[in-house]
């Protein structure tokens, strides 16, 4: 009994370790990778092609006020089973005046952000307000089912009167 103890130790042991290992946080990255040689060549005066070439396709671009490219990554962490949350964002912003060419290069991060709350209002549904047995026998009040049907030509259950 005294050589199966250490055993049995041994093995809860490894099994709470496995357990708690699995529990680990994930790391994602989603968006521009960005490189900062590149981010910093960027200068004004240069044109929209230039600076493609150099970052590559924008993440989105704007017209308002101005052109501009946006190049965006953001980081998430997710721990077990539990929703992602974001624990960085960059976004450069590379603004162009009228004559398509960088007027500036903006960095913009987590911080820097906007909480926006939207409006979770709901159109009510008619389904919502009446129990389960008031759906079912609703269906046939409302199409009097049990009319006769000979006053088919006068507005009954449509088909041929008989």
């Amino acid at each position: 009994m005294r050589v199966l103890l250490p055993a049995i130790l041994s093995l809860a042991a490894l099994a709470g370790a496995t357990t708690l290992g699995g529990c680990g946080a994930e790391i994602d990255r989603h968006g521009h990778v960005f490189m900062d040689v590149d981010v910093q060549q960027v200068q004004a005066g240069m044109t929209k092609e230039q600076v493609q070439t150099m970052l590559g396709s924008p993440d989105t671009t704007s017209t308002m006020g101005g052109d501009a490219f946006y190049y965006i990554s953001t980081t998430q962490k997710t721990v077990a089973f539990l929703k992602p949350y974001e624990i960085d964002r960059q976004v450069v912003a590379v603004y162009f005046d009228g004559g398509e060419n960088v007027r500036q290069v903006a960095h913009y991060g987590l911080k820097d952000g906007i909480v926006v709350n939207y409006a979770k209002d709901e159109t009510p549904a008619r389904g919502k307000d009446m129990t389960f047995v008031e759906q079912i026998f609703g269906n046939v009040a409302n199409r009097k089912m049990f009319k006769d049907q000979r006053d088919a030509a006068k507005g009954g259950v449509p088909g041929p009167g008989l």
